[in-house]
């Protein structure tokens, strides 16, 4: 039995003989039992499990009750008010009632159920967060709580994969709520079913609350009031079908077995519901054209027969007022009397979309493309695109926001498209605006790439040619399968070099980028702190502070500890980290990068002999009496770990292994008390000459400072191959067969009379790899320098473990060491600062101010291609801001209309004129640069930068 699966079967068993006898439990006692089942649950979390939402409210009424006896705890904590880790309420005292029933009325909303056929029958609010109105419990403490507290009602949801690679959980606490549409009856009904279901089954709870007869029923994808498609694959989910929240699903009844459907996105019967101007465009699409909005779904149709020719005809022509009277052809004005200060309206935690659309927006290049007839140019067949349904949903909105006039734009069918091609940002939860900058980006190039056929391309290695050659190679290669205005204006290239760690092999490539994402950091060295202890009996467990590189492998801190605890030719360390005062893994792969230590880990480092041939590690778990209840102790595990070399044949004595762990305690024992021969003899025994026990391993130098003493006899218990305890003080000649044994773990059970005999203080206490202070945190608030991040950014540094690169030359997966470089710049330069950081215990925002430039950013000097005369310098033109913490705060965006030379502030629907110098805060979070226009260089627009890159990257 694991670990985890016996904490889940004590914490369980625990809760089975509590639930009866629940208002004997002290708020103490109710607190650690709900900690530790929630952890054990959310560890084993798996698809199809169950999760409960509970109110905010009634939830943190019992963290007070149940923290009202502990500390107050640091009032920086933000997240203490929600803890279960003993934090007292915020300000520290009061006593807190015990809650009555748990009252969950507040999330329910107030109309009716929209199912009747659903799980619980209880509608909640659409707007509900998770944090504010309410948070979600695993079911076994959820079960737990209500046998105690009562109430409810009980609002259980399930836990779905999710994620691009299916790998995540999470729960869908908003089912999908889809309309059904029944045709010919013209019948309605809402119902709620979970995303991941089938298409099957939404086939047959449809049949089953119209009562209609399976074979008779075909159901569509009936978005916009439109047939995209016909939903028949009945074992594909509807989240694979992509089925968006709020959706309409058509029924269509087929009166007679023999009827046709119609699968070219038109019907032939006339079903109460559909757009009949739409259908007259489907039916006769040559006399017709539809606005760039976009009616049709075009990437549904593509996929039923209509040629490129029919869809781009239907799809050519502009509603003749907006074009005539609203935007020309004369290009972009960004006079403020003209355009350019219209706001957005947040729809519900939409800032984040509204900050990073106004940044493309404001961007010239984009501005001027959308503005003119742009729809030659999107792909409709492009497997990896949205069929131009994005691009058109983007285009439309810039026009708006570029039309006369100030009244803000409520962004609805655009984020209805972006639902639908990312489900990622549906519903009204705050996101990463950065992200959603990085979809947007991708999703227009393959909407509008000018290639409508990539070819098959086979990039070579260098081999040792010259970086020029090979660079523009790659630029060539890429351009031929990746061709718009993206590209043309924000794809630059970097070059990319591996090393292998074992066979130095160097792999060189060059790769397109979109933006830059860099590193807040301050320096490239590390402090870390180690405890160290010795194996030899020879010294007191030492603490020492030690720098090494940020981004180096555990062989720069193993030799760093080496040094500075004076290791010998005949010694070397063993590294571990230490968790719960067990040995949690040893960091002995060289190569594995420091970046998965992290600060709040703790580290112990052992000399020991050089290990040689059969020699195993002896691991000493300390062990003492804890009280569970008033009738019951147990043996658990405390303090720090000890390791030595145990060098032996297949069999060794009992009595070495305990002279062995006398030798590692002897530092640790009081000065002042003397042992005597005449003492318990279960407690007591003579030690002998530790050089004496065949080892071989252990140096002690202080031997005769212990030899003839008599030492306490220390109660060991060593478990074998077949995790059985062998009791190591009945005798020092029991044979130990260790020849199975990859390693000795034994255990030290510390009883009062032998605690008194050590200062075992020195095990306790084991400090972090690094603990902030109140100096750190004002270090870390001093200005950061722009170029001091890219520096980090294209800093040598190990590849993390989870991206280990295949060499081709030791035919093996390596931790090799990558550098970047950049090779060519794009037109626009869209940096990212790296705010956001997770750790395994936190999440963390950076407030570092970063002080970037606004004008004359110049990146000469970190382009190795040195053969362009362009112009390396960039100017600041747009960039968004991110107020506040992780999962919540605001975003907006300082924006310079750039014929105006003037900045505003765009807060959603709010604009509002800045100076330049308050452009620059703490709150920056991803830049937006233009390439300054110099004399030599003229006006260069993204148009002859493509021609270029055509002519002069091809061989």
């Amino acid at each position: 039995m694991t670990e985890v699966e016996t904490a889940w079967a004590a914490a369980t068993g625990i809760a089975m003989a509590t639930e009866k006898a629940a208002k004997e439990l002290s708020p103490e006692e109710e607190r650690v039992l709900i900690r530790d089942i929630a952890l054990t649950a959310e560890a084993n979390t798996k698809e199809g499990d169950s999760f409960f939402l509970i109110t905010q409210k009634w939830w943190q009424h019992w963290i007070d009750y149940v923290n009202q006896d502990q500390q107050p705890n640091n009032s920086n904590n933000n997240e203490g008010s929600s803890s279960l880790s003993g934090n007292s309420d915020s300000n520290g005292v009061g006593i807190s009632k015990r809650p009555s029933g748990i009252d969950n009325s507040d999330l329910i909303s107030d109309g009716p159920a929209e199912d009747a056929n659903s799980d619980d029958g209880v509608e909640i609010h659409d707007t509900l967060l998770e944090g504010r109105d309410y948070v979600l419990l695993p079911q076994q403490v959820w079960n737990l709580l209500y046998s105690w507290y009562g109430g409810g009602p009980a609002l259980s949801r399930k836990v779905i994969n999710s994620g691009l690679s299916q790998t995540e959980f999470a729960v869908e606490v908003y089912p999908l709520r889809l309309q059904l549409l029944v045709t010919p009856k013209g019948d309605r009904s809402t119902i709620r079913i979970s995303k991941k279901e089938t298409i099957g089954e939404l086939h047959r709870r449809a049949c089953e609350i119209f009562h209609l007869n399976l074979e008779q029923v075909c159901i569509w994808d009936y978005y916009g009031h439109r047939k995209h498609a016909l939903m028949n694959d009945m074992d594909k989910t509807l989240d694979d079908a992509n089925i968006q929240m709020d959706q309409d699903i058509l029924v269509e009844v087929l009166n007679n077995v023999n009827d046709t459907v119609v699968t070219d996105g038109t019907s032939i019967i006339d079903n109460g519901f559909a757009d009949k101007e739409a259908t007259s465009v489907l039916l006769e699409p040559s006399k017709s054209s539809l606005s760039i909005a976009g009616g049709l779904s075009a990437n549904k149709i593509a996929s039923k027969g209509y040629s490129a020719e029919q869809l781009q005809n239907q799809t050519l022509g502009y509603p003749s007022k907006e074009s005539d009277n609203n935007f020309g052809n004369s290009g972009v004005s960004t006079r403020g009397t003209f355009g350019g200060l219209t706001g957005l309206l947040n729809l519900g935690n939409t800032c984040f979309m509204n900050s990073a659309i106004q940044c493309l927006v404001h961007t010239p290049e984009f501005a001027r493309y959308f503005r003119e007839d742009y729809h030659q140019e999107i792909n409709w067949q492009n497997p990896l695109g949205m069929v131009g349904e994005l691009a058109l949903a983007f285009g439309e909105l810039l026009r708006k926001l570029w039309a006369p006039g100030r009244t803000p734009v409520a962004p609805r069918p655009f984020k209805a498209k972006l639902a639908r091609f990312a489900p990622q940002f549906s519903g009204y939860n705050q996101h990463d605006s950065q992200e959603l900058l990085a979809f947007l980006l991708d999703g227009l190039h393959e909407d509008l790439n000018r290639v409508k056929h990539k070819p098959y391309v086979n990039s070579r290695d260098a081999d040792g040619r010259p970086d020029e050659e090979v660079a523009d190679e790659y630029w060539a290669n890429h351009i031929a399968r990746n061709d718009s205005i993206i590209v043309d204006v924000c794809q630059g290239q970097y070059k990319s070099t591996l090393v292998c760690p074992v066979c130095n092999k160097v792999s060189v490539t060059f790769d397109p980028f979109m933006y830059l994402s860099l590193p807040l950091q301050f320096a490239t060295t590390r402090s870390m702190t180690i405890t160290i202890f010795t194996c030899d009996g020879s010294a007191l467990p030492s603490t020492c502070t030690i720098t090494v590189p940020k981004q180096g492998r555990y062989r720069d801190l193993i030799q760093a500890v080496s040094n500075a605890c004076s290791l010998k030719q005949t010694e070397e360390i063993k590294l571990v980290e230490i968790r719960n005062h067990l040995i949690h893994r040893f960091l002995d792969d060289s190569f594995v990068s420091l970046s998965t230590i992290k600060d709040d880990d703790h580290l112990a480092a052992y000399k020991i002999q050089k290990s040689a041939k059969g020699n195993v590690l002896l691991q000493l778990i300390h062990r003492r009496q804890e009280q569970e209840t008033s009738d019951a102790q147990r043996w658990k595990p405390f303090g720090t770990p000890l390791v030595s070399s145990l060098s032996c044949d297949d069999v060794i004595r009992s009595g070495v292994i305990q002279t062995i762990v006398q030798t590692m305690l002897t530092p640790l024992l009081k000065e002042g008390i003397e042992y005597s021969d005449d003492s318990d003899p279960s407690t007591s025994g003579m030690a002998r000459d530790p050089s004496d026990h065949g080892s071989g391993e252990v140096d002690t130098n202080r031997a005769s400072t212990s030899i003839n003493k008599v030492l306490p006899k220390l109660p060991l218990q060593l478990v074998d191959e077949s995790k059985t305890c062998i009791d190591l003080s009945a005798g020092d000649e029991k044979a130990i067969n260790l020849s199975a044994m990859s390693h000795v773990v034994v255990y030290l059970d510390w009883k009062s009379k032998l605690l008194e005999k050590y200062n075992i203080n020195y095990l306790e206490n084991l400090p972090e790899v690094f603990k902030y202070g109140p100096i750190t945190k004002k270090a870390r608030t001093e200005p950061l320098s722009l170029y001091t991040c890219l520096e980090a950014f294209l800093r040598e540094e190990p590849l993390v473990p989870e991206d280990m690169w295949y060499c081709p030359q030791c035919k093996e997966q390596r931790q090799a060491s990558k550098k970047l470089d950049l090779w060519r710049l794009p037109e626009v330069l869209v940096i990212h600062l790296k705010r956001f950081s997770y750790s395994r215990s936190m999440k963390h925002k950076v407030e570092t101010f970063v002080n970037f430039p606004i004008h004359d950013f110049d990146l000469t000097n970190y382009v190795a291609d040195k053969r362009s005369s362009r112009s390396q310098l960039y100017e600041l033109y747009a960039l968004t801001n991110h107020y506040g913490g992780m999962g919540s705060g605001h975003y907006t965006a300082h924006i310079k209309l750039l014929d105006e030379n003037k900045w505003y502030n765009f807060d959603d629907s709010h604009i509002s004129p800045i100076n330049e110098e308050d452009v620059k805060s703490a709150a920056a979070y991803v830049l937006f640069y233009r390439r300054a226009k110099s004399d030599t260089s003229g006006t260069s627009s993204a148009g002859s930068r493509r021609a270029r890159d055509k002519t002069s990257y091809k061989h």
